[in-house]
């Protein structure tokens, strides 16, 4: 290990205690004096003032009176009437949402504030099984940001039958992982919340592995109707609550909440309404936290855990209140708040400064500045540039099919009912419509522009089958060209639209020269796109460049049409979600998990 990346590791507990008791007592200086501003207390949620903060080998030592210490030959950072806050704790992410890797993903996360996340990478895990999961382990090992893993609990997230996926995460392999990594401290979100809440044996014996070695398990649900079951099944949290009254459900059934926020246009943003629950119905706020779960690249930048807990202090809670579900309650969750959230002495000196409109100055990480007024410091930048991880040969051929395949549905031959999805605004659920084509009245082209559809598919990108699953997409917007991208939802196939087979054969095409990645095109010339070469997932550049690449595509995405937006779209083969889902098996109705034709004879 290096020097840099040994300078960000901090000592367990049980190294410091006498030293951090000596200097907690006055026997010792401290390294780094914290004051000047006012400390905003977690354990109380309220400010104290003549206070300051007294940092010893990267852990607080005491949050002393002001001016106490009586060593002279001491650093001293003066906060100028700021707020002094605890680091943020994410407790539920992807990774690879942010199309980068864990060490590229420090940079963006330290930038808001954010110092220790959980995150569940299911999408590597879907993509290369146990490797891909020990792959971003071992790539968050060398991050300068304490990442913990909720181990993918749903590999694929679907039976076979439904769609071909890279993975297969067995109860014995999911087991053995627990065992042999302990930087896995959960069971990552139960996305097949219909076969728990059925008693299914595969999905019970993948949390019975969390369970016999008291890990918690995570969750994922849509429907109050499932609550009681899905509770039963040992779920202790879930990041989907919608609403007031379902969010209050789970808090009645001792399932903690994730408030997720997220841009206001998508549907990630649900804490306006979810935290109703706390603000108009009066549940206590104990068992609550606020989460990001998907962000693009840029959107980690704009739209971090410090701006989702500003949008609680919105929504009617007092800051402390907020700030307290965004540090202190999600340590409290994992059961690791003897060591991060607060600033208790003892803990982790991830620290903060804040303004007067809770926007993050300064971070500090186990007792270094690493950001300072916004910008990261160059030690910092240092290990970001020189000390990341570099994924194996392997992890950049994942990316396989024929280029001679079919991408675009062909017409029916008869008179036929068309199976459609239909995306409904802002949501993520899709709406199963069935239209009627009858070719001997209407023209193909002419039926697609009436009922504003556009051909969508998907391509088995493992090489196992060769399956192409087709489709047609309503109320897309796209009106010329074809749109793809190889981190299609949750097997990660290949999704593309388009209006022509030309058009999304070049998108595929390019994908997959990319080894994987985004795409935009349109009358055969590629507008916009970004390489995703590790898994088809993750960038290999640094955060910066890769939040500039997804600006552009996201631009052109939408000057395209297309009103869904990019990762709304990467939902579309997620056949956990109702109604109606497309996966390279073909249709899928959800949740009956029933795989229906898109063209059925009348």
């Amino acid at each position: 290990m290096s020097n840099l990346l040994t300078r960000f590791s901090v000592a367990p507990l049980h190294q410091s205690t006498r030293v951090l008791a000596d200097v907690a007592s006055g026997r010792t200086a401290p390294d780094l004096i914290i004051r000047g501003g006012r400390i905003l207390s977690v354990y109380t949620e309220r400010f104290l003032e003549e206070k300051e903060v007294w940092v010893k080998s990267g852990r607080i030592a005491a949050v002393a009176p002001l001016g106490s210490c009586k060593f002279s030959d001491v650093r001293l950072y003066d906060a100028q009437s700021g707020i002094i806050a605890p680091g943020l704790v994410d407790p539920h992410i992807h990774i690879e949402s942010s199309m980068m890797t864990a060490c590229a993903y420090a940079e963006g996360a330290l930038l808001n504030g954010t110092t220790t996340i959980f995150c569940d990478s299911h999408e590597i895990g879907n993509v290369s099984d146990v490797d891909g999961i020990e792959w971003m382990l071992q790539d968050a090992r060398q991050a300068p940001l304490n990442i913990f893993l909720t181990l993918p609990s749903t590999i694929p997230a679907t039976n076979a039958q439904m769609e071909t996926c890279g993975g297969d995460l067995t109860a014995d392999k999911a087991g053995m992982l627990f065992d042999k990594w302990p930087e896995i401290v959960a069971l990552g979100e139960k996305m097949d919340f219909v076969p728990v809440c059925m008693g299914d044996s595969r999905s019970h014996a993948i949390i019975g592995e969390a369970l016999k070695r008291g890990k918690p398990v995570c969750g994922h649900i849509y429907g109050r109707d499932f609550v009681s079951a899905y509770a039963a099944s040992g779920v202790t949290d879930t990041h989907e609550a919608i609403d007031r009254d379902i969010a209050n459900d789970f808090l009645e059934a001792g399932i903690w909440v994730f408030l997720r926020g997220g841009p206001p246009t998508t549907p990630w943003h649900s804490l306006p309404e979810a935290i109703k629950a706390v603000t108009e119905l009066g549940a206590s706020h104990k068992r609550v936290c606020v989460c990001t779960d998907d962000r693009d690249a840029d959107d980690l930048f704009e739209f971090g855990l410090d701006w989702v807990t500003r949008q609680a202090m919105v929504a009617g809670l007092s800051p402390a209140q907020a700030w307290s579900l965004g540090s202190l309650h999600p340590a409290t969750r994992y059961a690791m708040d003897g060591d991060f959230g607060a600033l208790g002495s003892g803990r982790r000196a991830d620290i903060l400064l804040l303004n007067d409109d809770y926007e993050v100055q300064n971070t500090w990480y186990g007792g270094e500045l690493v950001v300072e007024e916004g910008k990261v410091t160059p030690e910092l930048d240092r290990q970001l540039s020189e000390n990341r991880y570099v994924y194996p040969k392997k992890a950049y051929e994942t990316v396989t099919f024929s280029d001679a395949l079919q991408i675009a549905a062909s017409p029916a031959t008869m008179k036929s009912r068309v199976n459609v999805l239909r995306t409904e605004l802002p949501g993520i659920v899709t709406v199963h419509q069935k239209i009627v084509f009858d070719p001997e009245t209407t023209n193909w082209e002419e039926f697609l522009a009436a009922e504003d559809l556009c051909y969508l598919s998907v391509i088995e990108r493992y090489g196992k089958t060769g399956e192409v699953g087709y489709g047609l997409l309503q109320n897309f917007g796209l009106k010329r060209g074809a749109v793809g991208s190889s981190v299609g939802h949750d097997a990660h196939n290949l999704v593309l639209a388009g209006t022509s087979e030309a058009d999304m054969q070049l998108v595929a095409k390019t994908i997959k020269k990319l080894n994987g990645g985004v795409v935009v095109v349109r009358d055969d010339e590629i507008l916009a796109s970004v390489a995703l070469p590790i898994a088809g997932l993750l960038s290999d550049k640094r955060a910066p460049e890769v939040a500039a690449d997804s600006s552009r595509l996201k631009k052109v995405w939408s000057e395209m049409g297309c009103t869904l937006p990019y990762m709304g779209f990467n939902l579309l083969p997620l056949s956990v979600i109702p109604e109606i889902r497309l996966t390279d098996k073909g249709l899928v109705l959800v949740p009956q998990m029933e795989i229906v034709p898109l063209f059925e004879a009348l």
